[in-house]
């Protein structure tokens, strides 16, 4: 059961206030009840600050439809977090709509710690209180008003940092705090490389665990349809954020067909999914040995010492790479990230108050570079989700979805759920 209440208010031309909040109830889950969400945005103009718990969607993807953006895709629960953002497109001056950017910086904590202690198996690593950073800038090229063709690009940089780690390297009763004061924010926000305050591994490579991706958006917009192309290329920590191990294979890539006049079919999304270059299989440090530092290997999600980029078990990116909450050795341990996937999502709306989603998903899975499957497992998905609001009854609705996992990955399951809905205004 799920309830929650939102609201927003104009206070002048200038100042708005908007705020939400919803409590989750129910059995076999992380808890019996929850916040999900608990949040306040204060705007001015165009820019807003955000303080709290809040729902935020993957960068230039149809939420409903898509597998879902690769570093931030809203499959876990919301990240507490402070964040000052310029939410839509800002117009530079003078290019008369021509040009735009957005953006934001936040700073946030991780609240599953006292969860990662009761889940995680004896003497292997956990965190608690730590800290998380992430910034973004997009830009847009094109006026829809004046041509139809309209370019987004922009880049988006996520970490954690701080904390404790318990059971460090797996290390029984080993802890490990690395800077989490004002060391440890500008370490965050710069990428940099640690210095001797954080592990020998932080000071070869990257303070923290970050992850990042590029994005690339075409589209092209008319009055009964729009064609949008878009590319989203990942990188864990400096590994291929450049051309150094050579053209970039890993990344999504879809293509969005919207039908404004056929209510059949309104949206149509295809994707490709790829993970399993990750910069090269051969990772090496620089020694005396062999002075050649490689830094391919990328193993993504997964950190030597944070429990992997994922809240209460969940990934934080894409859904495609398993989570850990499906780990039967109850590890915070990435055991699935080289993945190539076919998706497809459809919705339509035929008649006023009925609408339809189906999701559909074929992966083939290949462990990791230092733990391989045996085999080659593979997974097919699918979702039906349909909904209903009677007219006659205001602010009700009803839903159904079924689903599908079948293959070697998860097994062959079934899931069925049924939804009964009341919104409206409470003043």
């Amino acid at each position: 059961m799920r309830g929650g209440l939102s609201g927003a208010a104009a206070l002048n031309d200038d100042w708005g206030v908007n705020y939400g909040a919803d409590v989750v109830g129910g059995k076999n889950m992380t808890s019996d009840l929850y916040i999900h969400q608990a949040y306040a945005d204060v705007s001015w103009r165009w820019l807003r600050l955000s303080v709290g718990k809040k729902e935020r969607i993957g960068e230039l993807k149809n939420f409903n439809l898509s597998t879902g953006a690769l570093v931030e895709s809203g499959n876990a629960a919301p990240i507490p977090q402070v964040r000052l953002e310029v939410p839509e497109y800002k117009d530079f001056f003078g290019t008369n709509g021509w040009f735009g950017l957005r953006g934001h910086v936040a700073y946030g904590w991780f609240g599953d710690g006292s969860w990662q202690q009761s889940w995680a198996a004896d003497g292997t690593r956990y965190g608690k209180n730590i800290l998380y950073h992430s910034k973004s800038l997009f830009w847009r090229v094109g006026n829809e008003d004046k041509f139809p063709l309209t370019y987004e690009g922009g880049a988006q940089f996520s970490s954690q940092f701080g904390g404790t780690i318990y059971n460090f390297m797996d290390n029984p009763g080993q802890t490990y705090n690395p800077p989490a004061g004002f060391k440890g924010f500008v370490d965050a926000f710069f990428f940099a490389s640690g210095s001797n305050a954080y592990s020998v591994y932080d000071q070869l490579n990257v303070a923290g665990n970050h992850v990042g991706s590029y994005h690339l958006s075409l589209k092209w917009n008319e009055k009964n349809w729009s064609l949008r192309g878009y590319y989203e290329h990942m990188f864990d920590d400096h590994s291929a954020m450049f051309w150094e191990y050579g053209l970039w294979k890993d990344g999504l890539v879809g293509v969005e067909l919207q039908l404004k006049q056929f209510k059949w079919i309104d949206n149509v999304v295809v994707e490709y999914f790829n993970s399993r270059d990750q910069a090269g299989p051969i990772y090496h440090d620089t020694t005396t040995e062999i002075p050649d530092q490689i830094s391919a290997a990328d193993h993504y999600y997964w950190h030597y010492a944070y429990p992997s980029w994922q809240q209460y078990g969940m990934m934080l990116g894409t859904p495609l790479v398993t989570s850990c909450i499906y780990n039967a050795d109850n590890r915070f341990e990435i055991y699935n990230n080289r993945v190539e996937a076919f998706h497809l999502g459809l919705s339509g709306k035929p008649f006023d108050n009925f609408a339809y989603t189906v999701k559909l998903t074929r992966s083939h899975n290949w462990g990791t570079y230092d733990k391989p499957f045996k085999e080659v497992k593979g997974c097919l998905s699918v979702l039906v989700e349909l909904s209903y609001a009677p007219g006659w009854a205001k602010g009700f609705g009803v839903s159904g979805a079924f689903a599908i996992d079948d293959g070697e990955l998860y097994g062959n399951n079934r899931g069925v759920m049924f939804g009964l809905r009341k919104t409206g205004r409470i003043f």
